[in-house]
């Protein structure tokens, strides 16, 4: 396995806006940095949580996609969510992207996230 790291960045998806990648790539693995309801443009969706909910694993799949892989090779996924009362829209949606594939997963509930957003998701997946 390489050792070497290898920052990943699509413009499908919102730009780094700090000092941060949208993911990194060590070997065979991909570490993606939470992903927020922001369009590529930056712009932040409209709506409640499935429409922020869709947004963010529509900015997945891009990062997913530049890294060369695909829900279907996700690990673990991290949901931080705003209101643990929408888990089930949300687990639903999310339900959708990932169908059979079940990776490990945690969820929870924050004061606070970026830009006041409703739903923040993070994966790690196999190359």
């Amino acid at each position: 396995m390489s050792h070497e790291l290898e920052a990943i960045a699509t413009n499908q998806a919102p730009a780094a806006i700090g000092p941060y990648s949208q993911a990194m790539k060590l070997g065979n693995l991909l570490f993606t940095s939470g992903q927020i309801p922001l369009t590529a443009q930056g712009v932040l969706v409209e709506g409640g949580i499935e429409e922020q909910t869709h947004q963010v694993f529509s900015n997945l799949r891009a990062v997913l996609a530049e890294a060369g892989t695909s829900f279907d090779k996700v690990i673990k996924a991290t949901v931080f969510i705003k209101d643990m009362n929408q888990f089930a829209q949300i687990n639903a949606i999310y339900e959708s992207y990932f169908g059979n594939h079940k990776p490990a997963r945690s969820c929870v509930e924050v004061a606070r996230l970026p830009k006041d957003v409703l739903v923040e998701i993070e994966l790690i997946a196999a190359i």
